[in-house]
């Protein structure tokens, strides 16, 4: 296979005092079991999340939302679907990565839902979402989570409880929200073609993809959630036909190693999220491709456990020692297998090859903090402050950055000294909470971090904010 290129070094968009997903510290955030069907929550993942800000930036740039500061999530689903609910969010099942056989089929997705973006489509949504400070509250907003828990929440047993919140009888409520009309429909079609001219881009993949999904109709079975909320009459897919065929970059292909990215992505949800045994069968020892290589080292640890996994983690770093990626996965590994110390060095050396990816700096400031060991807390502060001001908002490195200041607080020198990092313990408590959506807890935090703080610092306007701070009601 091709050698993996570097690093893109943007980074994610920056909150607006938004909040996106709680995130768990370790690098995929998914349960150690087989997920059910009806399973929903949010995925974070490093090294997915960088492969879909890949495939948007240029299409972002094209439609002119490349200043709107766009987060792209990922629903912890098996069926093809992706939705935008306003302006700044973007939603993609995992199953539309996994059952893409190209960048370019995913690419042609994004382009389609940035046409109803950049067209202003579902306006009626985008008061109440844009005023939700939190992916959680966005979620209950919007009827698509039962309850805030399990992945949303960041715990690193939140897996052991089923990953994520079952959708239950919000399906209706989600196809009602999200039923566009026709003439948005073929509008974003003509959108997305001209992004994709723009960016000198294939639509074969969108007209691949939409034609796949428009045969489903004919049986009316197990149509994707995709098919309810985009309309696909035979009228609307001769059209897009028309369009992309026409195209002087039909026939342009993916590059290799984003194809190899791609590949290593599918590798590693279907290493998470089927059981083992279906892995090895998808992935046999025959299939030498590094993509197969990684999809058996995840299974091997979700089966048989770090030990076991070890040499085919050291086999893939040995492949590519700079793909940051594998250090993550070895570090991850170690860290939820109990041995902090020893994940501090891969991680450390995964942040050196990637320093602007804050999900993997919080994970080694958890695996910091986990050693137990006074002498590198402000390591651990560093790396989670650090992630924290890029603009992430992992409720799991806001608890680490407390524990971290409660730490610092016990062997504090003076009072003074003392109060100072026992409210700085208390404001990362209450963002933690807030950014779960369990607001009364948030808001207990915050009063008492700001009977800390001098009136008027930012810590105590961060502290206000998140007290003065009201549910938005959706209409």
């Amino acid at each position: 296979m091709p050698a993996l290129p570097q690093v893109p070094t943007h980074r994610a968009p920056r909150r607006l005092r938004t909040r996106v997903a709680a995130g768990i510290a370790v690098a995929f955030t998914v349960s150690s079991a087989a997920t059910p069907a009806g399973a929903q929550g949010l995925i974070r993942d490093a090294e997915t999340e960088a492969l879909l800000r890949t495939y948007a930036k240029p299409i972002f740039d094209a439609a002119g939302l490349g200043s709107q500061g766009i987060r792209i999530h990922i629903v912890n689903n098996r069926m093809f679907n992706a939705f935008v609910v306003d302006g700044r969010n973007m939603f993609f099942h995992a199953g539309t990565l996994m059952n893409s056989r190209t960048p370019n089929q995913v690419i042609g997705v994004v382009a389609h839902e940035s046409g109803h973006i950049a067209g202003g489509h579902l306006a009626r949504l985008r008061t109440q979402v844009s005023r939700a400070k939190s992916a959680a509250l966005m979620l209950q907003i919007l009827g698509l989570a039962a309850a805030v828990g399990g992945a949303l929440s960041g715990s690193p047993y939140a897996g052991q409880a089923g990953m994520g919140v079952a959708y239950g009888g919000q399906d209706a409520a989600l196809r009602t929200i999200l039923a566009y009309q026709q003439t948005e429909e073929s509008s974003a079609d003509q959108a997305a073609v001209s992004f994709l001219n723009a960016t000198k881009q294939s639509g074969r993949g969108m007209l691949e993809t939409f034609e796949f999904m428009a045969s489903k109709l004919k049986g009316m079975q197990g149509v994707d959630p995709y098919l309810q909320s985009h309309p696909l009459p035979q009228a609307r897919i001769t059209t897009l036909k028309s369009l992309v065929t026409s195209s002087p970059y039909y026939e342009n292909a993916d590059p290799p190693e984003l194809q190899a990215r791609h590949d290593l992505v599918k590798a590693k949800l279907y290493g998470f999220l089927d059981a083992p045994a279906t892995v090895f069968n998808r992935y046999p020892k025959s299939d030498p491709s590094l993509a197969a290589a990684y999809a058996r080292a995840i299974a091997t640890y979700r089966q048989s456990g770090v030990q076991v996994a070890m040499p085919q983690l050291d086999a893939l770093i040995a492949a590519q020692p700079n793909w940051p990626y594998f250090h993550e996965l070895k570090g991850q590994f170690l860290f939820e297998s109990g041995k902090s110390a020893q994940a501090i060095e891969p991680l450390r050396e995964a942040v050196r090859l990637n320093p602007n990816e804050s999900l993997i700096r919080i994970m080694l400031g958890q695996a910091l903090v986990g050693t137990d060991n006074p002498k590198l807390v402000d390591e651990a502060i560093t790396n989670l402050r650090t992630a924290m001001a890029s603009g992430e908002t992992s409720s799991m490195g806001y608890r680490q950055l407390a524990a971290a200041y409660a730490r610092k607080a016990e062997t504090a020198q003076g009072s003074g000294a003392k109060r100072n990092f026992m409210a700085q313990a208390a404001l990362a408590s209450a963002e933690a909470y807030f950014y779960e959506g369990q607001l009364k807890l948030a808001k207990q935090q915050a009063k008492r971090a700001k009977e800390g703080f001098l009136d008027g610092t930012p810590n105590w306007i961060k502290a206000d904010d998140i007290l003065a701070f009201e549910v938005p009601r959706a209409r």
